[in-house]
């Protein structure tokens, strides 16, 4: 791996969180534009994103190498939860910051870092694998993760009435229709309209800015020991970014022919957390700190785990 490519997308990172933290602390952006500024990304622009990766993909792939990416993504998610719960408890967090560990642990930056990483690093012919894992993420997000994130609002804000239980029925939202969505038109190989697919290209391609902004807006309110002298997180970092990515490659290194697909699998597994389960907490009112200050130390420490973590394939 190209340590110049790692290097390229953390600087662009940090100018766009850096003019999250400046309109905060001029006051053109407050919590409350912020908290909205969520709403947009979690339920409009994140969605399309991955359909917008699906239409502009050329190269397709058939319906067999779709459907092993889907099984190893699966895996790999199904490795991700149980590690994110024993994590913590080996650290011995206080049980009422552990969903922040979930989180962080379970989803990772998919999209904003991984889509490029992935066609620096591996080539553009990767990005269909990224897209399905993204598909995967979205539905696993949207269910999972809402419900989690939910549950800890409730037991947050007891007395709170906006807050409500988790019901089956918000599993058929905005993220887990246009997963469906983009999963038929790809393998449909539906022919849209250029209009609709420059209009949807430009929603898109908010979310990397607005994710970012988003996040700037936590930092700017947050106290930079508070980051980096957690010394659990560096305690995750080491086994959540490398040492479980590490054990995924071997662990489906021999079920995994395609090496296209193991690498991706590899990449993704090794991302740094995601944004969105930020733009959900603030969103449901759940106590964002350590959310926030895990995807900061944890984007920061991808610049030396992930070409380690590449070093393995």
């Amino acid at each position: 791996m190209d340590i110049l490519v790692v290097q390229k997308q953390m600087l662009i990172i940090f100018v766009l969180i850096m003019i999250g933290v400046y309109l905060y602390k001029r006051k053109h952006l407050s919590n409350e534009s912020s908290r909205q500024l969520s709403w947009i990304i979690v339920n409009i622009t994140n969605p399309i994103t991955l359909l917008c990766a699906a239409l502009a993909e050329e190269n397709k792939v058939g319906a067999r190498e779709v459907g092993i990416a889907f099984a190893a993504f699966a895996a790999m998610y199904a490795i991700l939860i149980p590690v994110s719960y024993i994590i913590p408890m080996l650290l011995k967090v206080e049980k009422s910051r552990r969903y922040a560990y979930h989180m962080l642990g379970i989803f990772g930056n998919v999209g904003f870092i991984g889509i490029p990483f992935s066609r620096a690093v591996i080539g553009p012919e990767s990005l269909i694998f990224v897209s399905i894992c993204g598909l995967t993420f979205n539905m696993l997000f949207y269910t999972y993760g809402v419900a989690a994130l939910e549950r800890t609002a409730m037991e947050q804000n007891p007395d709170k009435d906006s807050i409500r239980p988790f019901s089956i029925k918000d599993v058929i939202n905005t993220g887990t229709v246009m997963a469906v969505i983009t999963i038929v038109v790809y393998l449909s190989d539906i022919d849209v309209p250029d209009a609709v697919s420059q209009t949807l290209t430009h929603i898109g391609n908010c979310t990397t800015f607005l994710s970012m902004v988003v996040l700037g807006v936590s930092v700017a309110q947050m106290i930079p020991k508070e980051v980096f002298t957690r010394w659990r997180l560096y305690v995750f970092i080491l086994l959540r970014q490398i040492l479980i990515p590490i054990l995924l490659i071997y662990i489906l290194k021999p079920a995994i022919r395609n090496d296209l697909i193991l690498h991706t699998v590899a990449v993704m597994s090794a991302m740094p957390s995601a944004n969105l389960p930020l733009m959900m907490a603030k969103q449901c009112g759940v106590k964002e700190d350590m959310i926030s200050a895990g995807i900061i130390l944890t984007t920061v420490a991808s610049m030396i785990t992930i070409p380690i973590v590449m070093s393995f394939l």
